[in-house]
């Protein structure tokens, strides 16, 4: 028997050898972990650049306009915006556009930020719930690279709303995750702090509560379906009463604020095309790297538009895919069924709130209205996949799972599979994602402020303008009046000096270059005074009848006259009145007046004076030839 001093000195030995190898394994890189963080940079550089290719467009332009005019306070913060409540994103766009204007890297920046954090998120998510290995990295290659998501990391109102919903969903659902496991209140809590903070930049993050509860359900309880959920609502009936708490009473809030009104179909045909189009053309060629090609919309992101043939490849693959992965495991018909439900939810909300308006037949092809689907089917593909972290297979045998034949052959085929569907899925996505960068390159908005600020730039200082709208390819008139070059300019370097009433004003034509003004609209009938045309003198009212009737609009009118001397006169068109000043000597004056009828009245306000007039045209501002 040896010596105690030798055994100690034994022990004290081999302690020591070991501490190399504690200390290699607890240093030791995740390569998993150092592929997953390389693949978030070349996510985020490379939407980055794309990005920075386009710029401001449409609905980014009005509410840049009013974040300038307004001041920050409730008013403002919880007004809704295209039936919008996002108080979150009202006060990040007043913040940037009061700090950056039109200047593209700041928007570029906080558009990359936040991708990055959904992106490192996503990761931690697909850590903790699936099984560990290099498999991580499909799912995960699904949240960063789908092109469904590049209209959200490219146009910053858009990033605004979806890409805080992304972050909320995916923390949302990591937090109950660790709640389910551990039934610890603290999770609950975070899952809770989450769902409010989706909620503050979207109404939609409403749909985290009953995704995590079929999240829970499907993933997490045992047993057959009936079982499942009775077992789902006793176990954690903690967590869907804050849940149904706390999105009850934003609810509540919400629709006591002012919205237009919904957009609701009005045929089951609507509603069939919109889902074909949802799910066909967009969300399953979205999963395999589609829609490759895109369909020019202006200013704004391009529209899906697949080739037809490899759009039914992608459903082949989907189909194909779902059947291998449910023979293989139990878990998987559960993952797809989530998958199902939640683009149920989403088809749902968007087919009773926007199918049935003048937009509603593109809807179906919006990808960034099914952005918040990346994340979930992320989960749910990696889930079918790979499995559930510690999870035993046999739980979910109690489910119906549809009796298919077990395919025998050789695992080299189902490999070989397996990459082809991977690879041809990878350069789906950078074709799709090069092709909407050429798209998104195209921006009239950047083009026509560019020329407008040399031409400003160039001005004589005394150069006045008259307000009017800019060309639909920059801001469409449905967005009238914050179309209107006053509203327009507000963020801009060089902002035009507007005034109502001007004898030689100034305006911008289509391309942003400075002209002349001139009326095009609905002249007046000639006058029978020789030498005149229509005579206005002092102490009585002169109606001046127009070519037609004319409806209520805010119009322009331009008038020109010979006067006798300088003298105040009034203008009417309807309920509408101006007054003006006259100059004595032949002259001419454009200023707005909102009304309708078919005659003009014009009253001099000073004695002793005779006006003579033969032009007056009433319409809209247009350039000068």
């Amino acid at each position: 028997m040896p010596e105690a001093g030798t055994v100690a000195t034994s022990g004290r030995t081999a302690s020591t050898a070991d501490q190399p190898v504690v200390f290699a394994r607890r240093f030791r890189v995740d390569r998993v972990a150092a592929v997953a963080a390389a693949l978030i940079v070349v996510s985020v550089a490379w939407r980055a650049g794309l990005a920075a290719r386009g710029w401001f467009s449409q609905d980014e332009f009005v509410i840049a306009a009013q974040a300038l005019d307004a001041r920050l306070d409730a008013d403002f913060l919880l007004r809704t915006f295209n039936n919008h409540l996002m108080p979150g994103g009202l006060l990040a766009a007043w913040l940037m556009v009061r700090s950056a204007g039109f200047v593209t890297w700041p928007w570029v920046l906080m558009l990359a930020v936040a991708q990055a954090a959904v992106g490192i998120a996503g990761y931690r998510l697909l850590r903790d719930l699936l099984r560990p290995g290099w498999g991580l990295l499909v799912p995960l290659c699904l949240l960063l690279f789908s092109p469904l998501t590049l209209e959200a990391s490219s146009l910053w109102l858009v990033g605004l709303l979806v890409l805080p919903v992304q972050l909320a969903l995916v923390l949302a659902v990591r937090a109950q995750v660790r709640y389910v496991r551990t039934r610890r209140r603290r999770h609950l809590a975070t899952v809770a702090l989450w769902l409010v903070f989706g909620l503050l930049f979207d109404p939609k993050a409403l749909l985290i509560a009953p995704l995590l509860f079929l999240l829970t359900v499907f993933l997490f309880a045992r047993g057959a379906p009936w079982r499942s959920l009775v077992t789902a609502v006793v176990r954690y009936w903690l967590a869907w009463l804050v849940l149904v708490l706390l999105s009850g009473a934003y609810l509540a809030f919400y629709l006591t604020r002012p919205a237009r009104a919904l957009d609701r179909p009005t045929s089951v045909g609507q509603v069939l095309t919109f889902l074909g189009d949802l799910l066909g053309k967009t969300v399953v060629p979205g999963l395999f790297g589609g829609p490759w090609r895109w369909t020019y919309a202006g200013d704004g992101p391009p529209l899906v538009d697949p080739y037809a043939v490899p759009m039914w490849l992608s459903w082949v693959v989907l189909a194909t895919l779902v059947v291998v992965t449910v023979r293989r495991r139990p878990s998987a018909a559960r993952a797809w069924l989530l998958l199902a439900c939640y683009l149920g939810l989403v088809a749902v909300l968007f087919a009773v709130t926007r199918v049935g308006g003048v937009l509603g037949p593109m809807v179906g092809t919006v990808p960034r209205f099914v952005a918040d689907v990346v994340p979930v089917a992320a989960i749910c593909v990696g889930v079918a996949l790979f499995g559930i972290r510690d999870a035993d297979e046999k739980v979910g045998s109690a489910w119906p799972v549809p009796m298919i034949p077990r395919v025998v052959g050789p695992v080299a085929v189902g490999r070989v599979a397996t990459i082809a569907v991977l690879v041809a899925a990878g350069v789906g996505t950078v074709w799709s994602t090069v092709r909407f960068g050429d798209n998104w390159g195209t921006k009239h908005g950047r083009e026509y402020l560019a020329t407008t600020q040399a031409e400003l730039a160039a001005a004589p200082p005394d150069a006045v303008f008259l307000d009017t709208i800019v060309p639909d390819r920059v801001v469409a008139g449905y967005f009238w009046p914050d179309n209107l070059q006053s509203h327009f300019f507000r963020p801009a370097p060089r902002r035009p000096v507007f005034v109502e009433v001007a004898e030689r004003p100034l305006t911008f034509d289509e391309y942003g270059r400075i002209r002349a003004v001139t009326v095009e609209g609905t002249n007046i009938l000639p006058g029978q005074v020789p030498d005149c045309g229509h005579l206005v003198e002092s102490g009585r009212t002169a109606r001046i009848p127009l070519e037609t009737r004319l409806e209520e609009w805010p119009y322009v009118v331009e008038f020109g006259y010979v006067s006798s001397g300088d003298a105040t006169a009034t203008m009417r068109l309807g309920e509408a009145t101006r007054e003006i000043t006259l100059s004595s000597g032949l002259n001419q004056l454009y200023f707005p007046l909102a009304g309708a009828g078919d005659v003009i009245e014009v009253t001099l306000g000073t004695p002793d004076v005779a006006v003579c007039t033969r032009l007056i045209t009433v319409g809209r501002v247009v350039p000068a030839s």
